[in-house]
């Protein structure tokens, strides 16, 4: 059984839920890893050089500052990361090539499509905690999305260690009892 974001958020208070409308594409709706990130501003550079390397698993989450001027993400990249192993990508920004992203294996979340291409100087940070949607994503945390949204876990949790079995009992008596009146 996947977990759900919803029943994650439910079982574990600390669980920190990201506040922005992002949308999904890739044939991953739902996926999970441990978090690297980078933050440029309009700029593809670092992500070009990160999506290289192998993915591990591990969630690249992008802080492009929620600029929609130009995509930082787009199919080639996307291909990329697929083969490479990344179980995802969340971007504070935009990204293109939607289309084909969607036939990709890959998970993507991002606040929406502009076709104009990002620079490639370089410009950016990897790996120091980048902060959007109310929440700081850490590198080494673990993060979990799917079609709900974007979670972040306390430090040293992983989706495993969350018993959701209680929550979901509470949301089945409410749902129950809401059902007799």
């Amino acid at each position: 059984m996947t977990l759900k974001t919803s029943d994650l958020s439910d079982a574990c208070d600390a669980a920190l839920p990201c506040a922005l409308p992002l949308r999904g594409w890739g044939r991953r709706r739902a996926f999970a890893g441990s978090i690297r990130t980078i933050r440029c501003h309009e700029d593809i550079g670092l992500i070009r050089e990160v999506v290289g390397q192998q993915g591990h698993g591990q969630v690249l989450v992008i802080d492009g500052g929620g600029s929609l001027n130009r995509a930082l993400f787009g199919d080639v990249m996307a291909a990329l990361a697929a083969r490479n192993g990344w179980s995802g990508l969340v971007i504070n920004g935009a990204i293109r090539d939607g289309v084909e992203i969607d036939e990709m294996d890959v998970g993507v979340k991002a606040l929406g499509t502009v076709p104009k291409r990002g620079e490639r100087t370089g410009a950016g940070e990897v790996d120091v905690p980048v902060t959007f949607g109310g929440v700081t994503f850490h590198p080494g945390r673990r993060l979990v999305a799917d079609e709900d949204g974007v979670i972040v876990l306390p430090e040293g949790i992983t989706e495993a260690d969350i018993e959701v079995a209680d929550a979901l009992a509470a949301t089945a008596a409410y749902a129950a009892t809401g059902q007799k009146q």
